[in-house]
Parts: C-alpha cells; structure tokens; sequence
C-alpha cells in the first residue's frame, strides 16, 4: 500500500469547552475526508484528547515536549511527525482548521516545478455552531457557503503550512498556539531560498471562530509572554514575516510570481539582507531604516539615563 501524500500534525486545545470540541471534531473529520492520501497525527495529552482521537480513530501521539508553561513546542512536534510518518509532505495546521480536497492538488502543483518549497494561505473566519458529522458531501456544502457567510482574514498570519519533509530540520523551540512562529516560518523560507507560495486563491481554509477562553487570563494569544519569547527565538522583530513577503501565488494550479507592485518592491529592498545575503545584522539594519520610529525607540531606550531618585 503507497504510504499517504501528506501527515497533517497537529496539538489541539483541551477538549474541555463544548464550542472548542466541536470545532476539533469538525476540523479533525474534514481532515479523514480528504482520504487514504492524508494521514493524521494529534499531539499532546491536554485533557480529552486521547478521548475523542480514540473515538474519531485518529492516531494520537501523547508525549510532546512541552516548555515550562506546559506549552507543546513546535520543534518536538516537528520531529514527532517525522519520526512517526514516511510520507513526502507534512502539514502543520491548527486544529480549529476545515480542509478540502483542493489542499491535495496545491501540493501536486508545487511539487511538479520545486523540490523544497513552503505552502501557506489566507483562512475564512466562519461561525461553526453545529458538529459536522458526515463526510466529504457535507463539508464540500460548508464550502459553497463561504463567499456569502465567512470573511477573508487580512494577511497577517497563516493556520497552516505544508513543505517537503527535508524542510524545516532545525528549528527554535517555539510555543504552539502563540504568535511568532508562523511568521518565523515564512522567514525561514525566504532566507534558505525555497519559494513561498501563497495559495489563498486555489486554497479554501475555513478557521471556525472561537474566543479566548482557552488562554491564560482570556488574552488574545499575541499578548502573551510566551509570543515575545517565540519572537526573540526567532531572531527579533526583523524575521516577521508575512504572506506578503511570498514570492508566488497559486492561480488556477498554476504559479504565478507575486506582481512587483511600489509597495513589494520596498519590501522586498527592506529584507534583501536576510533574502539575498544571509546577514542578520544587516538584516536588522535595514528593518530600523524602514521603521525610524522604532529605531527612534530603541535609541531612547539605549542612550536613556536612569533616573536619580
């Protein structure tokens, strides 16, 4: 039997909120519906996840390496799904995430022109209210729904990211589920020249909305400690990165280079050290020269004298 396209990996929330397990459950069956050419693998052992992984007959992985705050990383996720997978593509994604059929054919599509590459895409925010029980039919009417009931989500981030499995074999010890690290992955991308490809167009995700309950005091998750630490492990502000900074988009299965619109142009000029040269320094330079307020900031906050009390 061929081993499968794709392993999808993923460390869910606690099945504890009644909303939050019923957009798991949702995002863990659209995931079977894609078929024999994906395979599932649930990280962790925060409450109720053997549970629910052992009734959707999911394989579930309970030892992840956690940071002090009980945090699954990333990096342990990474070599579990390595170690624990044979096919040619892996896929992490966050567990609140609807796929479809189409995620299959953006990969084909890469694979057929690059060896080492990065998928990423915009999601659509929907309200999921009702567990999804069926199969691939009703997910594929959940889809037809989107353009009138979900709203495009800015470009600012992204729920999942799908490379070859050479990729990515080193990588800081990022906190799941804290901003930081997603962009970490584009810049990682760029700096080691795979191509980024953006596949919002071709690509259909669905993110079911939820609040922040789940969370350390019910903060967003880019307010959190474990956010600036993540920063900080990725090389500083400097290696944010965004689908914005994708060299292509996926139109129809085809790639198409991004257009070099004033705006990219400036862009692409502002991080060709990290791109093109490979120099942090040079890198972190020219990120304070585009921003003269924040290196106006960081000046005061060198050149500050302490205050005589």
């Amino acid at each position: 039997m061929p081993e499968p396209l794709l392993t999808l990996f993923t460390a869910p929330k606690p099945f504890k909120d009644p909303h939050i397990i019923t957009i798991q459950r949702n995002a863990l069956r659209s995931w079977q519906a894609l078929g024999k050419e994906v395979e599932i693998l649930v990280l962790g052992n925060d409450e109720g996840i053997a549970e629910h992984t052992r009734k959707l007959s999911i394989r579930h992985i309970p030892k992840v390496t956690c940071n002090s705050r009980g945090t699954p990383l990333i990096s342990s996720m990474l070599s579990l799904a390595r170690e624990s997978s044979a096919s040619p593509f892996l896929g992490i994604i966050n567990a609140d995430i609807i796929l479809f059929p189409d995620v299959l054919e953006a990969i084909k599509s890469a694979a057929e022109r690059y060896k080492k590459f990065l998928l990423v895409g915009q999601r659509w925010d929907l309200e999921v209210t009702n567990e999804i029980t069926g199969g691939l039919d009703q997910f594929l009417a959940l889809k037809r729904i989107i353009p009138f009931k979900g709203d495009l989500h800015q470009p600012m981030g992204s729920d999942y990211f799908i490379f070859p499995r050479e990729c990515y074999l080193d990588i800081p010890d990022f906190a799941i589920g804290r901003a930081g690290w997603d962009n970490w992955f584009i810049f990682k991308s760029r700096w080691e020249r795979w191509p980024v490809i953006d596949c919002t167009h071709d690509v259909t995700i669905v993110h079911q909305n939820h609040d922040y309950r789940h969370l350390p005091g019910g903060q967003p998750h880019y307010r959190l400690p474990e956010t600036k630490e993540n920063v900080k492990q990725g090389g500083g502000e400097h290696t944010i990165f965004t689908l914005f900074d994708s060299q292509y988009e996926l139109v129809n299965g085809k790639l198409i280079k991004r257009k070099a619109m004033i705006k990219k142009l400036l862009r692409e000029f502002e991080i060709f050290p990290l791109t093109h040269l490979r120099s942090q320094s040079l890198g972190r330079l020219f990120y304070l020269i585009a921003r003269p307020r924040k290196a106006y900031a960081e000046l005061r906050n060198i050149f500050k004298e302490p205050v005589n009390r």
